[in-house]
Order: C-alpha cells, then structure tokens, then sequence
C-alpha cells in the first residue's frame, strides 16, 4: 500500500501545528503562572509588603550596579539595566497584592448591573485579603436577600391569586343566581375573606420583622387559661374544615405565669397549632403543654403532633421565610400548604420576649415537636 496525503489513517498533523498547539499552551502556562505568582500572601501587613518590595528593589538595583562596575561596563550602561531589572522585580512583587483590589472592583461594576454572584479570590492574609472576605461576605447577603426578594414576590402572588379567583368565582355564582346566596355559600365567601386578611396580616408583621420594629405590651399572663383558649380556637377551626383532631393541654404547676405580650404569644402559640393540625393525620392527637424550669427561670411551652416529623437536617430552615414543610410520609411529598411564614414571624416574636424556638425530638411516640422558651419574669431592657 502507497502513502497518499489523503490517507487518513496513515497521515499525520504537520509538525508546525502541532509547534503552534505546544507554543500557545505553554504561552497560556506562563500566563498562569504569572498570573497566580503572589510571593507576598503570607505577610499580614501592607506596611511589611511594602517594606519587602522597597528592600527588595533597593538590593536588586544595587546587585545590578555592583555587578556592572566589576565588569566594568560603564554607569551609563549598568545604570538602566538596573533601573528596569528593579521595576519588573516590583511590577511583578506588587501585582500579586493588588490584584484582589481589581477583582473587587470588577464584581463591583458586575454587581451594579444586578449580578450578585461574584466572589473574589485571595490567599492574602493582610487588611487587603479581610477586605476580600468581608467583600464576598456582602455579595452572598446580597444575592441571598435578591433570592428572597424574588421569592418573596413569586410567593405573595401565588397565595394573593388563589383567594382572589376562588372569591371571584364564588361571587359571580352569586351574582348571576348560578348559586343561590345561601348560609353555606356566603360562610365560603367569608373564609376566603379571611384568608385573605390574615396574609395581609403576615405581611404587615413582616415588614415590621425587616424595620426591626419592637412593640411589646408586657403584662402577666396566667399560661393554663391562655393555652386553654388557644387550643379551643384552633379546635374549632380545625372542625369548620371537617377534621377532628384530639386536643391535650397540660400546664405544670397549675397557676404557672408569665411575663409577655398577650397578643404577640397568641400568635405564635396559634401559629405552632395551626403547623401541628395541618401536619397531623386524621383523628390524631396534638399536645399543648406549659411548665416552668427553675433553672434559668424560664416558662417552656411545646407543641407535639403525630405527624411524618421534621428531618434533623430541616429543623433550622422551617423557620425560615416562605419555607413550607413537606410531609414525605403523608402528602407524597408535597408540600402542606400555608404561606410559609409564620414560624418566621414566630420565632421573630419569641426573640423579641427574649426568648427561643426551636424543634426538638418528641416526647411522646412520634411526629413533630416545637418548643418556645422565654423568660418567666419578662425580656430584659436589651431584648425589647
């Protein structure tokens, strides 16, 4: 078989392509290698970086003068030579340091047309590289609250449309007499009213929650009689939607009080059982228990369902905004429903007593249990 320059299988590349291949990647390496050369990260002081390049341009240029007088090349020759050796020697020092400053001022323009994503990259250990860190610190909090706000948006549409179509349709049956206005149809039309106005109520202690308004009327409040009612109310909401629940409220000791907002505890209380029934299975068992703990002297009070439970590694986001459980081993997956936000407005409420709310392993079987500590005798100056 003849070689041929149109065989494939026998021709090879030319050797000036393959020179031109080796040639740009070794002239990218180089790049590289320049580009990552900082011999000064490990200080910790500008000041001493400084000192460093400036020592080190001084000792180069004096090398370099001392060398050409001993070969006795002249000043006027050895005197330039010296000259660019020492500023190459400090271009290439004091790049390294200055290069986080153009990476920041880039994610800066970038960040200003709405890119968030940015980071800066360092090893530097001096006031350049904390200025670095705390850069890329603002840029995760920005991006992260731009996440949020567009979540946020996303999320009040959704639960603003739902009522809005269901009482829009409810109300054009009723208008064109495809429903008459009975009792049943109007009550419908008034839950949705009232669905309605406790998302706005969310919202509205939401953007108190951004401006970090604190508004506390602080008075005693007798826990047994408080749980009681609160337990009552979320009975009864629970059997206008045709499910029944087992309630069981406990107080230890019987007279135990404390010092809170009447109206900011109902809500979080109210919150707590509204997540509980709407995680627990028909016919199952919620449990509403207060008791005091001498030791800090703080009033405890724990909401337990017999739901699926919250995973270990979930414990933390549920209280975080437009955060919706899912109940894997009931509902497939899928999410609960509510608006996401009152464990968000709970646990801001609770910390606003000077208290706090976490979830906890149950106490009794299995399922989800919340508990909200505060203190017995009332936040302290610096809480409020």
């Amino acid at each position: 078989m003849r070689w041929s320059p149109h065989n494939s299988l026998m021709s090879t590349p030319p050797r000036p392509f393959r020179h031109a291949r080796t040639e740009s990647g070794w002239q990218e390496a180089r790049h590289a290698l320049y580009r990552d050369l900082r011999p000064l990260d490990p200080l910790r002081s500008i000041k001493m970086k400084l000192i460093v390049i400036i020592g080190a341009m001084v000792a180069l240029f004096t090398l370099v003068t001392w060398a050409g007088d001993r070969l006795d090349v002249g000043v006027l020759r050895t005197f330039p030579v010296a000259l660019v050796c020492s500023l190459v020697l400090t271009q290439i020092l004091a790049r390294g340091m200055t290069r986080p400053l153009r990476e920041m001022t880039a994610a800066a323009q970038a960040m200003a047309r709405g890119d968030y994503s940015q980071q800066v990259h360092t090893n530097s250990q001096d006031e350049v590289g904390e200025l670095a860190a705390a850069f890329n610190s603002m840029a995760q909090d920005l991006d992260t609250q731009d996440t949020q706000r567009r979540e946020m948006v996303a999320n009040v549409s959704h639960e603003l449309r739902t009522p809005v179509a269901a009482l829009r349709a409810q109300l054009e049956n009723l208008a064109d007499g495809v429903v008459p206005p009975s009792p049943e149809a109007l009550e419908s039309a008034l839950g949705q009213v009232e669905r309605l106005s406790r998302l706005i109520a969310y919202l509205l202690d939401l953007s108190r929650l951004e401006a970090g308004a604190a508004d506390l009327e602080l008075a005693e409040i007798e826990v047994g009689p408080f749980l009681a009612e609160a337990a009552t109310q979320s009975r009864h909401a629970v059997s206008e939607s045709g499910r029944e629940l087992d309630w069981e409220v406990s107080t230890t000791p019987a007279d135990l009080r404390v010092v809170a907002d009447s109206e900011r505890l109902h809500q979080v209380v109210a919150n707590l059982l509204g997540n509980a029934a709407r995680h627990s299975p028909a016919g199952g068992k919620i449990y509403l228990g207060g008791r005091y703990e001498s030791v800090p002297d703080t009033v405890v009070i724990e909401v337990q369902d017999e739901g699926p439970g919250i995973p270990v590694q979930d414990r933390q986001k549920v209280f975080e905004r437009f955060e919706r459980g899912n109940a894997p081993g009931q509902h497939g997956g899928q999410s609960t429903g509510g608006t996401g936000l009152g464990l968000a407005i709970a646990r801001w409420a609770v910390s606003l007593h000077g208290g706090t709310i976490e979830v906890v392993d149950p106490t009794h079987g299995t399922g989800a249990m919340i508990r909200v500590t505060l203190p017995a005798r009332g936040p302290a100056a610096g809480d409020r």
